[in-house]
């Protein structure tokens, strides 16, 4: 068994505004500087806290001894509450959040894929607790729901990390990058080749492309947090 499975456990007082979220944690080292909270992709999509990318993103946290946060949203896996398009999900994260800085008194970085990274970023925007933001995958427009980011230059001068797949049908490179320009700095965007938007591969590249995508974060954590 890996380092990451042998030290996970789950969180049983994780309480949201309407009621328990289901949640798993890796404790990480003693001597952490940093805890992270990841968030899930859409889940009426199927979208959970077991999600691969959210896991691989997790994994890549937990590589530098962070504890690492995975929480199901409102209505998903063993959560209570309803599905709130978006909504209610924003104040699921400030509870993560919360929870985390509770338990650990340390900094946090955040990462969110796909609906939670739209989500988790609308929620730890200008939040003090937050150190740095990860957005992967971040979506324009899925399955008929447009997703805005008029919010993006008040995330502050905190390190802000993009990684999507250069073959992402939700979120176009062009488009994309057009939305992003509104980010403030530091930033950076990281263009996974041949990556779909879950990070899997495409016809002309099939081989997963979650490696690269984990190495982007891993690589950012050291450059951005000499960790």
């Amino acid at each position: 068994m890996s380092e990451f499975r042998s030290h996970v456990k789950a969180v049983e007082d994780l309480v949201g505004p309407v009621g328990r979220l289901e949640g798993i944690l890796n404790t990480g080292r003693e001597d952490a500087l940093y805890a992270a909270v990841v968030a899930h992709p859409h889940p009426l999509g199927g979208g959970t806290m077991h999600n691969k990318v959210v896991y691989h993103a997790a994994k890549a946290f937990s590589s530098f001894g962070m504890p690492v946060l995975r929480f199901n949203f409102r209505g998903t896996g063993l959560s209570e509450g309803a599905h709130d398009e978006g909504r209610g999900e924003v104040e699921d994260v400030r509870a993560a959040l919360a929870w985390m800085e509770g338990k650990y008194r340390l900094p946090i970085l955040f990462a969110g894929f796909s609906f939670g990274a739209n989500v988790g970023l609308r929620a730890c925007c200008g939040d003090a607790r937050v150190r740095g933001l990860v957005g992967l995958g971040l979506p324009v427009r899925a399955e008929g729901r447009d997703y805005t980011y008029g919010f993006l230059p008040g995330c502050g001068s905190v390190p802000k990390l993009f990684v999507s797949g250069d073959s992402d049908a939700f979120s176009p490179r062009g488009v994309l990058e057009a939305v992003l320009v509104s980010a403030s700095e530091p930033k950076k965007i990281v263009w996974v080749d041949g990556a779909d938007h879950f990070f899997a591969g495409t016809t002309q590249s099939p081989a997963s492309k979650l490696d690269g995508m984990s190495a982007a974060i891993r690589g950012w954590v050291a450059e951005s947090f000499g960790v």
